[in-house]
């Protein structure tokens, strides 16, 4: 299933991908359908996989350019996001490579919905993409062993850790500049595990305005998705909804010569196959 978080007018709800590519609204599927995408996998992952039979009952559909697209998770318990888990990545900026896996966590209001604007700060010009898989848990996981890690994924989807590069170096952490306003894309769907069994060998393109900026294959990273939720699970115990955000490969903008930023009126996507194509635009902050 392909499933999104969307508002067509009628409040938030959720949709899932139908095959013709219209959305099937779940809350015309019976009231016992949460409207928050964390609540439905709350329910747990028999509850979700039966989703797909009862949804064929419903007759409306709503097509994906009538939608507003909202973060995959709108109130996620927890961002977690991995730094330097590329090689391409840590050898373009000259890094020691980690023994072990670097985080940093990122706001529910930093992030925006595919179709979205990001915003560009009128506190700096140095607004960068960075392309990367979310795994989206879709079960309690606490001291979780690689060997099982994957049957407490409920899902993937596409993120783009927008970053803005010198507040991120004012000091050694770099949350900072990885929590502005809407500078963090986010879907457009969560697709769930049994639709991309092999995660590893698939691909994730990062482009600006066209151009080719990042490549790479998810089984390239340095910590593997088994590895990133075991380590995070013996630090706490990781709940349905939570973003697991697995780093991005080499070629981010900071890292070109010459440089490359994202500026008002450019069209930024990160795609990866099997799992989906985000797609954001970028506007300043002083014009909304």
């Amino acid at each position: 299933m392909k499933l999104a978080s969307i508002d067509y007018g009628r409040g938030p709800t959720i949709g899932l991908l139908d095959p013709k590519g219209d959305l099937i609204d779940l809350s015309l599927v019976g009231d016992d359908v949460p409207s928050d995408l964390r609540a439905l996998l709350e329910l747990g992952p028999d509850y979700v996989g039966a989703l797909a039979d009862r949804a064929t009952r419903v007759s409306e559909r709503v097509a994906q350019d009538s939608v507003r697209f909202l973060p995959v998770i709108r109130e996620a318990h927890a961002v977690w996001c991995a730094a330097l888990n590329y090689p391409t990545h840590v050898e373009e900026g000259n890094w020691e490579p980690p023994n072990y896996p670097p985080w940093f966590l990122r706001i529910g209001g930093s992030l925006c919905g595919h179709g979205e604007s990001l915003v560009k700060p009128t506190a700096s010009e140095l607004l960068d993409y960075e392309g990367e898989l979310a795994v989206i848990i879709g079960s309690p996981a606490r001291h979780v062993s690689e060997d099982d890690a994957y049957d407490f994924v409920a899902g993937y989807s596409c993120f783009n850790d927008g970053s803005v590069r010198d507040w991120q170096r004012h000091t050694t952490q770099i949350t900072g500049g990885k929590n502005f306003a809407s500078t963090g894309g986010f879907g457009p769907w969560l697709t769930t595990r049994d639709e991309v069994p092999d995660i590893e060998a698939q691909e994730l393109v990062t482009r600006l305005n066209g151009e080719e900026m990042q490549r790479a294959k998810v089984g390239e990273m340095i910590f593997g998705i088994p590895k990133l939720i075991s380590y995070l699970s013996t630090i706490c115990e990781l709940l349905p909804g939570d973003v697991v955000v697995t780093g991005t490969p080499g070629g981010v903008g900071a890292r070109r010569d010459p440089q490359v930023f994202m500026h008002p009126g450019d069209i930024v996507e990160v795609e990866i196959s099997g799992v989906g194509l985000l797609r954001n635009s970028i506007v300043r902050e002083d014009t909304l």
